[in-house]
């Protein structure tokens, strides 16, 4: 195999070693199938116009655009041209899946679900890192400053995972990075021939100088470990998730510790799974039958095809009296149930949680409420830890002939809430159709959704499902017909909208376990997503779609077949209902803005809304690009200075290039050129200044003749190449010079001089030509 496919094969492998540290973020993993694939093309590529070979430009382009196919293909292909070539209906594409990634990303607990969004996200990052890599360590051969890039993938990848990337993927990356060390440095050492031996000028005896690339890539490695060491610890983990994460965490001591509410699905997944139910809430109430008093957080009601979010609305103080709560008529029976409620000490949360619909609050704190959803919110930094307030609630009890009479709902309000995005897949629609097909009002269409989810549609309570989002989330679950509440709350209420009936989604607690002492227990495992639709005359009705989780409303039952009751799915102490949520984002609020109730609650992409403002990932990714791009215009006289040398020393070897390459590099190390001088005299001069030993002495007064026998000898003598010449002076050059100086000489060569004097040059010829023609132009028609 050559230099350059060992070189190749080396960037391939280090790309795909670094990008190991990512895995623990995302499960399945099989994303990284996908990125070997990609980067496998972009290697492939890249070693095939090599070898025309290409300008190094248009080999990057040629790479840049089979990665872009490739990801087309991969992500995109029914949108593409002939399923390959991308147009404006790709480009389009990418930016939703762009889109959804980041909401997910902000939205799921680590590890995340496999969805398209991330994917996209994943591979792309990886396909450009690659691609850095595969530039700086074999188009421009520089393998030492790729450990960059490869440096921001891992660090990244291991604060995010809050070092769950581990010891063992630390090593992975670093092999990788030293394996292409290695590979270039055994490339620069078989154009010079096989290799018997060597001095200590030459970096292989004992004290020796070291190699430049082998000493650049030591600095880097150095630099690499102590930020891959720090990293993980500047960068907060995201191990939290829906009320609460597994054992230890948070600030308490023991068992348990602090429940937040960061990023829930995931984690919920992981809390359904806890042996022990910990208790959040413990009420007293006046109710005589508790199985519908439902502690409600928060109301979902913008659907986007791939999260139900919160909306921003204004937010106002606690009013002594709630107001009346919308579309309810004083004809439905209506009765006052009041409540005492006891938040637990490791229960931290922003919302409130109260039945449905409250109508007065008794609390201390700062607490402010948001009126379309009757919720409300702490501010600065209020939360329910061990909070004590009393809700006098409203138990609204319509019957099943006032909801299939009601009359329909105000346009404005249908119009919000029966708004579904345009990429919802029609199989939605088709089946919600199918359904309620036969049913004479919305009311019988809500009643029939209902009971096919609970009941009659074949659907399993699993807790193990993936948690999918995406426009064909729905549809994959209404084909799989097994999740949890979050799957059946957030179906049920895209097929009402899809049918023309208002309908959100609410979050919280079901009503939890009555205690011998007469107080109800809600544990962490009672935590549920149901849905709300509207009905003019009752306002916003429960339903309940999840079968075996929660109780059906006493105003669906009426409507089952038969004529008899559906019973009651209220858990018993001994069959505690299982855990389910909405994802969950936000969208900061100046706090001086929050205080004057000019914006609402932060947008919640799901469930309960965290206790902080989650991780800015967008933010992040923005500052991980501007890092990536500053190193790049630092690197940049570095990478020239590199392809300069090497093109100048590399075969055939000649004398004027090589002479034109040792004075750049004195000129390098602080030695000013003087063309005014002859070779030898330069020589000489060089000599002095730079305070050059015997040996680089030698060579450089060798280089010296030759250019001179070049330029004026009738028949120049043909020999050997200088180019050791050449590497012998610099040798010499950078061991007798400062720290400093060799610092100057590496990163801001001033031979790049040359570039600014080139450039001025070229844009002088042009402009005097641009300057003719222009004067050429004017004076032809006279």
């Amino acid at each position: 195999m050559s230099g350059r496919g060992r070189l190749t094969l080396a960037a391939f492998g280090a790309t795909l070693a670094a990008s190991a540290a990512l895995l623990p973020l995302v499960k399945p993993a099989d994303w990284i199938l996908t990125a070997v694939v990609v980067v496998g093309l972009q290697s492939a590529v890249g070693l095939l116009t090599r070898r025309v070979p290409l300008a190094r430009p248009l080999t990057i382009a040629a790479q840049a655009l089979v990665t872009l196919l490739a990801l087309t293909v991969a992500f995109a292909h029914e949108q593409a041209i002939l399923g390959i070539v991308p147009g404006p209906d790709v480009l389009a594409s990418f930016g939703s899946l762009f889109q959804a990634g980041v909401n997910d990303v902000g939205t799921y607990a680590i590890p995340a679900p496999n969805t398209a969004g991330i994917r996209l996200l994943l591979v792309t990052g990886v396909a450009v890192i690659g691609l850095l890599v595969d530039t700086l360590a074999v188009t421009f051969r520089s393998a030492a400053p790729a450990g960059l890039p490869l440096l921001a993938l891992y660090s990244v990848a291991a604060g995010l995972s809050g070092g769950g990337a581990g010891g063992l993927l630390f090593l992975l990356a670093a092999a990788g990075y030293l394996l292409l060390l290695l590979a270039e440095g055994r490339d620069r050492l078989s154009q010079w021939g096989r290799v018997f031996g060597g001095g200590r000028g030459e970096g292989s005896g004992k004290g020796g100088p070291a190699f430049a690339p082998v000493r650049t890539g030591r600095r880097i490695g150095a630099v690499a470990l102590g930020v891959a060491l720090v990293v993980p610890f500047a960068l907060p983990g995201l191990s939290g998730g829906f009320l609460g994460g597994g054992e230890g965490e948070g600030s308490g001591k023991g068992k348990g510790g602090t429940i937040s509410a960061v990023n829930p699905l995931v984690s919920l997944q992981n809390n359904l799974r806890q042996p022990e139910n910990r208790e959040v809430l413990r009420y007293r109430t006046n109710a005589l039958d508790t199985s519908g008093l439902y502690l409600r957080l928060v109301a979902l009601d913008q659907f986007d095809g791939t999260a139900w979010k919160s909306s921003v609305r204004p937010i106002q103080d606690v009013p002594e009296n709630l107001p009346w709560p919308d579309g309810l008529s004083q004809q439905v029976p209506v009765s006052e149930v009041t409540t005492n409620l006891v938040a637990s000490t490791a229960y931290e949360q922003k919302w409130l949680p109260m039945p449905y619909p409250a109508a007065r609050v008794s609390i201390s704190g700062g607490w402010r409420y948001e009126p379309a959803g009757r919720m409300l919110v702490g501010d600065n930094g209020q939360n329910t830890k061990g909070a004590r307030y009393t809700v006098t609630s409203l138990d609204v009890r319509p019957s099943a002939e006032q909801l299939a009479t009601a009359p329909a709902a105000p346009d404005a309000l249908r119009r919000e809430y029966t708004r579904v995005p345009a990429s919802l897949p029609a199989d939605v629609r088709a089946t919600a159709e199918k359904v309620t097909r036969g049913a004479r009002n919305d009311y019988e269409r809500a009643v029939r959704l209902q009971d096919w989810f609970a009941r009659d549609g074949g659907f399993r309570y699993d807790v193990d499902v993936k948690s999918g989002t995406g426009v064909e989330a729905i549809s994959r679950f209404l084909k799989d017909k097994e999740g949890f509440c979050v799957h059946f709350s957030f179906s049920m209420a895209a097929m009402a909208r899809s049918l023309g009936i208002p309908a959100r989604v609410a979050v919280g607690f079901m009503p939890g376990t009555p205690q011998s002492d007469g107080s109800v227990s809600v544990g962490i495992r009672d935590a549920h997503a149901w849905p709300e639709l509207y009905f003019e005359g009752a306002g916003w009705t429960r339903f309940e779609p999840t079968p075996s989780r929660g109780s059906i409303p006493e105003y669906t039952r009426e409507q089952s077949s038969g004529g008899a009751a559906t019973p009651s799915a209220q858990p018993s102490a001994g069959q505690t209902a299982q855990p389910s949520a909405a994802p969950s984002a936000q969208e900061s609020c100046p706090p001086q803005s929050r205080r004057l109730g000019e914006c609402g609650p932060d947008k919640a992409a799901g469930a309960a809304l965290p206790a902080d403002d989650g991780f800015p990932w967008a933010r992040l990714l923005l500052v991980t690009l501007g890092v990536l791009l500053v190193l790049g215009l630092l690197l940049l006289p570095l990478l020239w200075r590199t392809r300069v040398r090497a093109r100048r020393l590399g075969p055939p070897g000649d004398v004027l290039a090589v002479w034109r390459e040792i004075n750049d590099t004195a000129w390098d190390y602080g030695i000013a050129p003087d063309d005014s001088r002859t070779p030898r005299r330069t020589a000489a001069r060089i000599v002095t200044l730079g305070e050059l030993p015997a040996d680089a002495a030698d060579a450089l007064h060798r280089a010296a003749r030759a250019v001179e026998e070049t330029l004026y000898a009738p028949r120049p003598r043909t020999g050997p190449a200088l180019s050791p010449e050449a590497v012998t002076v610099r040798r010499a050059l950078h061991t007798a010079a400062s720290r400093r100086t060799r610092l100057r000489a590496v990163l801001l060569p001033r031979s790049g001089s040359r570039v600014v004097w080139a450039t001025r040059e070229w844009w002088t010829r042009v402009a005097g030509a641009w300057s003719l023609r222009v004067r050429t132009l004017v004076r032809r028609p006279s």
